[in-house]
C-alpha cells in the first residue's frame, strides 16, 4: 500500500493489476473523494484534482470543506480505568493525554 499527501489530505493508493490502472481514495474524511491514473504522473494529477475540486465544491455549496482529523477526540472509559489510566501517568511523570497517545501510538505501530 502507498500513501500520497496533498494539503493535509492522505490517499491509499491501490494497483489494478488486470486494468492496469492505479486507485486512490482520501483516508483521513468522513466524505468520500476518489481518483484513478494509469501512471504515476496521472495519478498524482488526479489526486490533487480531486481534492482541489471537492474543496471549490463545498465552498460553491456555501460550506466549509471537511479538514483532515485535527488529532483530537474524546475516549470514553468506564471509570475504573480512567483511573488507572491516571494513576499510571502519574506515575511515570507524565500527562494522561501524553500516556494514552504513546499507547494509541504502540497500538498502530508499524
Amino acid at each position: 500500500m502507498t500513501i500520497m499527501h496533498h494539503r493535509g489530505y492522505e490517499a491509499r493508493i491501490d494497483f489494478d493489476e488486470e486494468a492496469e490502472s492505479f486507485h486512490g481514495e482520501v483516508l483521513n474524511l468522513r466524505d468520500v473523494i476518489t481518483f484513478e491514473g494509469t501512471s504515476v504522473e496521472e495519478l498524482k494529477k488526479a489526486f490533487i484534482d480531486s481534492v482541489e475540486d471537492y474543496i471549490a465544491f463545498c465552498r460553491e455549496r456555501g460550506e466549509e470543506p471537511e479538514k483532515p482529523f485535527s488529532g483530537q477526540f474524546v475516549v470514553r472509559a468506564e471509570p475504573r480505568l480512567h483511573r488507572q489510566l491516571a494513576v499510571a501517568a502519574k506515575r511515570a511523570g507524565i500527562s494522561l493525554n501524553k500516556l494514552v497517545t504513546g499507547i494509541l501510538e504502540k497500538e498502530v505501530a508499524d
